[in-house]
Order: structure tokens, then C-alpha cells, then sequence
């Protein structure tokens, strides 16, 4: 039997006891309170507004990445160092183009989870071009017009395959501040693939005249990501921004 000492000792050494060392290997992780957005082609940081509107109030730590759309490495340079700011779990989420820099940048050791918005997600090493010409073609890309090195999409091709449900005012609005990418940046390739290591979920559009529905689907299917579909064009975080708020926080929850 314990004396009163020795129980008013031992008491209190399993009161200071931290619950993670008591649950042991059954211990969660912490919930994230930092979300890092990155923007595709054709626009800018603001893409994400609607979102970001959401996630605020929750009380998340937001910060959208202005994508250089140069090379992809470089780009892939400009979340990671976004994502060395942070102060803890952080959910790394990216639409079209930049579920590359997802795929690459995502193992970084402050990415809890993946969000995937209507986006690119190719295996370590793999030929992101092949793949998608293995679906029939999405209309947006023969919208795309060159000046010299730089590409951007025209009015019409915009507003009728890139933000194809947004209102025409807002759409043309966001046709203003798109920013050109570089040729360059369509030739990298990424090495890694965070998303075989990540807790991934992903958002197919499911009106998409940018990027393929079915290659999203398939996609979405081979990372074993958690899916939702929406009824959306290639631009679902402007045209449904709950929907992709709540995938957003369940991901980071």
C-alpha cells in the first residue's frame, strides 16, 4: 500500500504527465492553423480571395503565393519560402498549374495535407503532357496565344473556358490581372511526388474546359485523395468558395 507521500507523489507526476506521452502511438497530430494558397496560370495571388474570406474568420493564418509562372523551379522556390515562414502544420493548397509545385514543394516538414483545386498532380518524374494527351484535349487550350516568350489566354477563351460560370463583369475583371506565364515553365518536371507521402484531397470540376474532368478524376483516384465534385468550371474557388473553404479545413483538421 502507498503511504500518503508516495501517493501525493505519484498523483502528481501523472498530472504533469503530457496527454501525447500517455496516448503514445494513438496520439494525433496538431490541427493545422496555417494554410499556404498558390495561384495557376492565367492569374495572380487575388484568385483566392473568396476563399481566403472564408478562412479568416475561422481563425487560419492565409497567405497566397504570387506564382512567378517563370520556370518551375523557381516557383516551386517562392511557396517554399512562404512555407518556411509558417509556425507550425500548414496545409498546402494549389489550383491548375501549381498542383505541380503541390506535388514537389508538399514534402516540406511543415505540410500537414494537400489540397488539390482542379490541379495537376504528376507522379515523381512523369511527362504531365503525355498524360493529359492520353484525354481528349480541353478547349481553353487553343486560347492560348503567345508574345514572343510569354503565353496568356484571349477575352473569349477566358471567359468561355477558364471562368466559364463565373458572371461576365467579375470574369472580365479577373481577365485583367491574369499574369503571362513563360514557355519555359511548361517544360519542368517535377522529382518528387508529396502527395504519395501527404494526406491529399482534391476538388474535380466536373465543367472543366481547362483541365480534362477525367484526368482530374483519375488523378484524384491514384492518390487516394479524399474527392468532392462540383458542378464548376476550371475556376471552383471563385465560383464555389464554401465548397473548397470546407474541403480546406477539413484537411487541416
Amino acid at each position: 500500500m502507498l503511504d500518503r507521500r508516495s501517493f501525493i507523489a505519484t498523483a502528481t507526476a501523472a498530472a504533469l504527465t503530457p496527454a501525447s506521452s500517455a496516448l503514445g502511438s494513438q496520439s494525433r497530430p496538431a490541427n493545422a492553423r496555417n494554410v499556404v494558397m498558390v495561384h495557376g496560370l492565367f492569374a495572380d495571388g487575388s484568385c483566392w480571395s473568396e476563399v481566403i474570406a472564408r478562412l479568416q474568420p475561422q481563425g487560419f493564418n492565409v497567405t497566397s503565393v504570387q506564382n512567378p509562372l517563370t520556370t518551375l523551379p523557381e516557383s516551386v522556390a517562392e511557396a517554399t519560402k512562404v512555407l518556411n515562414r509558417q509556425d507550425g502544420p500548414t496545409v498546402l493548397v494549389g489550383h491548375s498549374f501549381s498542383g505541380m509545385i503541390l506535388t514537389e514543394a508538399g514534402l516540406h516538414p511543415k505540410v500537414s495535407a494537400l489540397v488539390y483545386v482542379a490541379a495537376r498532380a504528376p507522379d515523381a518524374g512523369e511527362d504531365y503532357a503525355a498524360l493529359a494527351a492520353k484525354y481528349p484535349t480541353p478547349p481553353a487550350s487553343a486560347g492560348i496565344v503567345f508574345d514572343g516568350d510569354e503565353g496568356r489566354l484571349t477575352e473569349e477563351a477566358f471567359l468561355r473556358d477558364f471562368a466559364g460560370d463565373i458572371p461576365t463583369a467579375k470574369a472580365r475583371a479577373l481577365f485583367a490581372v491574369q499574369q503571362p506565364f513563360h514557355k519555359a515553365l511548361l517544360t519542368g518536371m517535377t522529382t518528387n511526388a508529396a502527395w504519395r507521402s501527404k494526406p491529399s484531397f482534391y476538388a474535380v470540376s466536373t465543367e472543366d474546359r481547362t483541365i480534362n474532368p477525367d484526368l482530374e478524376r483519375f488523378m484524384a483516384r491514384r492518390m487516394a485523395a479524399k474527392t468532392i465534385e462540383l458542378k464548376s468550371s476550371h475556376l471552383s474557388l471563385i465560383s464555389h468558395p464554401d465548397e473548397i473553404t470546407r474541403l480546406i479545413v477539413e484537411a487541416a483538421r
